[in-house]
């Protein structure tokens, strides 16, 4: 898996339209929950696995005055990060978890990466211990049943996102190795965030920038319907009353940002 997340040939970008609508949900909830506070310091927001930097670069348009800060596993992404993104910090969700303390951040950006996880329950809970209580989660991921899956499955074609090998593609659509590991659904989406703690406010759907071009008028109508999305975008909250959890043995407080 380290080679694989090191090698500069795999993909760590996603499309613009996904970002652009996950940073415009997010400016419109920091906006409504600073209408409802005393004025104070701009957000932190935290993009966990922010591969290149460009989705981070993308959401800045729409995040100006928040603190945006890159976090990732790979050093050859934060090395080409650094060039879109003013703070770039190595973390991982296994291990010691994120360099962060609790609650100390006011929002998480998680774009594209739960499908690469092989334990997303504890990345989860890390995201969980480092937001405030109030603090929002935007996550996107791969829809397994897009339109097009369903269709492809009817046919018993593997549907496009899923992989069966980190070297080659067998039986899908496609021609890129992604590292791809787990896959949901928009109700398992929303179950999974549920039950570790957060509380769900949205769920969107967005089109993949790879749908062929004739094709593109489809996606962008599928959005319409989330469940149907190629893309699922969920905004969640970590509630105001929420008591924190206890962490794992070694797990020990991390500086603030």
């Amino acid at each position: 898996m380290n080679d694989f997340y090191e090698n500069p040939a795999v993909p760590v970008a996603s499309g613009v339209a996904r970002s652009s609508r996950q940073a415009r949900i997010l400016a419109e909830a920091l906006a409504a929950s600073a209408a409802n506070a005393a004025p104070g310091a701009p957000a932190t927001i935290l993009d966990i696995g922010c591969g290149d930097g460009s989705a981070a670069a993308v959401a800045a348009r729409f995040l100006a005055g928040h603190r945006l800060v890159g976090v990732d596993w790979s050093q050859d992404a934060l090395r080409r990060a650094t060039t879109r993104v003013p703070y770039v910090v190595r973390g991982e969700l296994s291990g010691g978890g994120l360099p962060f303390a609790d609650a100390s951040a006011d929002a998480v950006l998680f774009s594209e990466v739960i499908e690469h996880l092989v334990d997303p329950d504890s990345a989860l809970d890390e995201l969980r211990r480092v937001l405030r209580p109030g603090g929002h989660l935007m996550l996107s991921t791969p829809n397994l049943a897009a339109w097009y899956n369903r269709g492809l499955l009817l046919a018993g074609i593997q549907p496009v996102f899923s992989e069966v090998s980190m070297r080659r593609i067998h039986g899908r659509p496609g021609s890129q190795v992604v590292g791809h590991l787990r896959l949901s659904t928009a109700r398992a989406l929303r179950g999974l965030v549920g039950a570790s703690g957060f509380e769900v406010v949205s769920l969107a759907g967005a089109p993949f920038h790879g749908v062929p071009r004739a094709l593109r008028p489809l996606d962008r109508a599928a959005c319409r319907i989330p469940s149907l999305a190629s893309i699922l975008l969920l905004h969640a909250r970590r509630p105001l009353a929420d008591a924190p959890r206890p962490h794992g043995p070694g797990h020990d407080r991390r500086s603030k940002v």
